[in-house]
């Protein structure tokens, strides 16, 4: 036996259920942002867009929020949440405020307009994360058999 083979992990039992379980919650999953992307084009939006709005009303802590927390939360490098924030301010639907504390900071905020398209979003994706909770949460629980 080769030393790598003697160092792997044995592999661990998984079921054929758990196998249409994981491949059920990420056809799920794929189902939920492609409704997301059509809901955030009917209201004029990118789906990137879209969540760029959602992460900064929706920020832990209803704190204020950076460009860098807005990066981390969209999963994205610091340059292309600029570029981002860049296009939503042209847009009219955020603002960039100097932070009073530490003028090197920069905070985001929702304009009134963001705040009412964000709203109307919101309630279409709830609606639809309750239609499919019911699967979701039967996926989640996974019985050990």
């Amino acid at each position: 036996m080769s030393e790598m083979s003697q160092m792997q992990k044995p592999r661990p039992a998984i079921s054929q259920a758990d196998y249409q379980r994981l491949s059920e919650f990420r056809y799920l999953i794929r189902r939920f942002l492609e409704f997301s992307q059509l809901q955030a084009e009917d209201a004029g939006l990118t789906a990137r867009q879209h969540q760029a709005l959602l992460a900064i009303k929706g920020f832990p802590g209803g704190g204020p929020v950076t460009i860098g927390d807005l990066a981390e939360r969209l999963r994205v490098r610091h340059h292309s949440a600029v570029e981002l924030v860049n296009r939503l301010c042209e847009a009219g639907l955020i603002v960039r405020d100097q932070d009073e504390d530490d003028h090197r900071r920069v905070l985001l905020r929702l304009t009134g307009r963001a705040d009412d398209c964000l709203a109307e979003l919101s309630a279409a994706h709830l609606d639809e994360l309750s239609r499919i909770e019911p699967t979701l949460r039967r996926l989640l629980v996974r019985n050990h058999e």
